[in-house]
């Protein structure tokens, strides 16, 4: 059993078991999702084609899109661990998949862009998900009002989890 699990039975009233156990397969589902989203986009890719690149940096070309930002505002919208945008950053210009250069403010500051390149990278992403789109409803039964609620759902606890940091509760 998980320490977590553990820390949660300790401290959670007695009735109140049964959100302790939906709590913890919560966290499994967006653990387990989030790697599902990386396999999809992973095989997308392969189909594709781009097999120079992973699924975290496909995502992180898609995260981008249009934009020209530092590693800290991507940090900063919560998409990624410090070191792993940095070293993938510096991977996708090698690849050729970006375009950096200094800021003008601050010549310690990096601006990243997408490239021709990174652009028809971040369009397979972006057909991915529209096709998905189509099939979502009528394939996978999740309607817009299951999103719905389940964005509401997520919204809480990332808010939850964001007060666990600010305030150290």
């Amino acid at each position: 059993m998980s320490v977590a699990f553990e820390v949660a039975r300790e401290y959670a009233p007695a009735q109140d078991q049964s959100i302790g156990s939906e709590y913890m397969q919560s966290l499994r589902l967006i653990e387990r999702l989030h790697r599902l989203l990386l396999d999809v986009i992973k095989d997308e890719f392969d189909r594709n084609g781009g097999d120079d690149l992973n699924s975290v940096q496909a995502l992180l070309l898609y995260n981008i899109g249009e934009s020209e930002l530092t590693a800290g505002e991507l940090k900063t919208r919560g998409y990624y661990l410090g070191s792993n945008v940095s070293y993938n950053l510096k991977k996708l210009v090698d690849m050729g998949y970006l375009h950096y250069k200094r800021s003008e403010m601050d010549r310690r500051s990096v601006r990243v862009s997408l490239t021709e390149k990174g652009k028809g990278a971040c369009e397979i992403v972006k057909q991915l998900y529209q096709r998905q789109l189509g099939s979502v409803q009528a394939v996978g039964e999740v309607s817009q009002e299951d999103f719905s609620r389940l964005n509401k759902a997520l919204f809480k606890l990332e808010r939850f989890w964001s007060d666990q940091i600010r305030y150290r509760l």
